[in-house]
């Protein structure tokens, strides 16, 4: 596990950039956190990490935002609003998985038993004004992002 603190938006807007390089194959992550804890915030820094430069939006009413980017296709879920795990069989989430693509996961509890399990669980925790994020690889996939993200060098950010 591997635990980083982001003290401002941008500071974990650049977590999530830094999370993009970790990730050099096709993956799914799970992020957690209660409401308003930046796990948008965090996957739209990893989306501007893969080289998508568009809008950046939480997928909370659609359930899922495609995004073309320049090293791997993206799949951004928002299981928020989801009604019936089952829900996600109409989404197509069985055809993602055979590609070699990123998926990424807010409230993947409310995707229990239809969901496939995470390479990379991220939990966001608020923390003195800040948040904690914590990296809990669940596969070698997530092991070595764990590795790789944990040997880089922060970069300088606003904030």
């Amino acid at each position: 596990m591997l635990t980083l603190v982001a003290k401002s938006p941008d500071a974990q807007e650049a977590i999530g950039v830094r999370l993009s390089r970790a990730v050099d194959q096709g993956c799914i992550i799970h992020l957690e956190g209660e409401l308003g804890a930046g796990k948008t915030t965090l996957v739209r820094g990893f989306l501007r990490g893969m080289g998508h430069t568009g809008r950046v939006k939480s997928p909370t009413y659609t359930l899922l935002e495609p995004y073309e980017a320049a090293r791997l296709p993206c799949y951004h879920f928002d299981l928020y609003r989801l009604g019936d795990p089952e829900e996600l069989e109409y989404l197509g989430i069985r055809d993602l998985l055979g590609m070699e693509s990123i998926i990424l996961v807010e409230w993947p509890e409310r995707g229990a038993g239809y969901l496939p399990p995470s390479d990379l669980t991220v939990r966001i925790h608020y923390r003195d004004g800040g948040r904690e994020l914590e990296f809990i690889p669940r596969t070698p996939i997530g092991r070595a992002v764990v590795e790789r993200l944990g040997s880089e060098e922060p970069q300088p950010h606003a904030g």
